[in-house]
């Protein structure tokens, strides 16, 4: 199994239990395929670089994913058919990226 890092943009007009909802959505269809969710990260509305579908903000979300390789592209179909989901991008994590990861977590949770 692969590990991925999966970050996707909401809209900035949903309400908190709307984002909980979509994210909760996703997680349930990786899970239902497979995956396995090893860690996430809420963070939050932030300002845009440029503007996306007339809007200048949007809720950030990151889901880091052990997933097999085929699932990928049905996620991807789901994120592009939600009317939520402003953008998303999808990593495959090589070794270095997953060690940066573990360390990175272990900073987050000591802070």
């Amino acid at each position: 199994m692969n590990q991925y890092e999966a970050v996707f943009i909401m809209h900035p007009v949903l309400s908190d239990d709307q984002v909980r909802e979509t994210v909760e959505k996703f997680k349930g269809l990786l899970e239902a395929k497979g995956a396995k969710v090893l860690h996430e990260e809420n963070w939050g509305l932030k300002k845009l670089a440029y503007p996306i579908q007339h809007k200048r903000s949007g809720f950030y979300h990151l889901l880091e994913v052990q997933a097999p390789g085929e699932i990928i592209a049905g996620i991807e179909l789901e994120l592009k058919r939600d009317e939520r989901i402003m953008r998303f991008m999808t990593v495959k994590m090589d070794k270095h990226h997953v060690e940066f990861a573990k360390t990175r977590r272990k900073k987050l949770k000591n802070a």
